[in-house]
């Protein structure tokens, strides 16, 4: 009979990592108390002085949920949304605006822009952490569903991948033409060679560091772009046009 311990639900718990949160405001006094609030509560808390230092922060840590007070230096909160819904990695995180700014259409300005959320200075601190138990559990089911998603797709893409595999394996008898130009980005001629590589969204998603979802729109792209309608069309494309090595 084993001696190991019952798991319990407080262990089970212990063992979940505590949501990871990016505090940006200029306002040291502020940017100190609510950090020693929020990991009061067991929260990771990483501060930034501005949108600047904010983002690359972000891009470092990857945040779970970024509270971001509006009014800052160098870069305000508006431009570091802007930049972290642009970011593949971070656009789907979940951000906060912290600000002394409570009027309607200012607001609205941040609901427009893509903001999660909006509390007001002054704020009562277990407001701030209910709001950050709100927002923070989206990014753990979100990876579910992504995964949920991506393996839905596997049976239907099996028989395009062993096509896909076939044309490489003959791709010097292909008919070639003269190559084209394409208005690709440089993230779309990426996806389009490891698509025609073989690889399923999934592992694609996981060598450029994005997501799955963002990989199904640049293959939507391509078939946009090319005239193409499947993958097996598109690696033909490619090949005889020269569009991948």
């Amino acid at each position: 009979m084993s001696d190991a311990p019952t798991p319990t639900a407080e262990s089970a718990e212990a063992a979940v990592p505590a949501p990871r949160l990016l505090l940006v405001d200029d306002e040291p006094g502020l940017r100190t108390a609510v950090q020693a609030y929020l990991e009061d509560e067991g929260f990771d808390v990483t501060t930034a002085v501005d949108g600047e230092e904010g983002f690359a922060k972000a891009q470092q840590m990857l945040p779970d949920v970024v509270i971001s007070d509006v009014m800052m230096p160098r870069l305000d909160g508006y431009g570091l949304l802007q930049k972290l819904r642009a970011d593949e990695r971070l656009g789907g995180t979940p951000v906060i605006f912290l600000t002394a700014k409570g009027m309607t259409a200012d607001r609205t300005q941040g609901y427009l822009a893509g903001v999660d959320d909006y509390i007001s200075k002054p704020f009562d601190p277990e407001e701030l952490v209910a709001r950050v138990h709100n927002v923070a559990p989206r990014q753990h089911r979100l990876l579910p569903e992504a995964a949920r998603f991506a393996d839905t797709d596997m049976g239907q893409m099996a028989k395009q991948i062993t096509e896909i595999r076939s044309l490489l394996a003959q791709a010097e008898a292909l008919p070639s033409t003269e190559p084209v130009v394409h208005s690709f980005t440089p993230r779309e001629a990426s996806v389009l060679q490891l698509v025609a590589e073989g690889l399923m969204n999934k592992e694609i998603a996981r060598q450029l560091e994005t997501s799955i979802r963002n990989v199904e729109k640049y293959v939507s792209r391509l078939f946009n772009k090319t005239g193409t309608s499947s993958r097996t069309e598109l690696v033909r494309y490619a090949l005889e046009h020269r569009l991948v090595t």
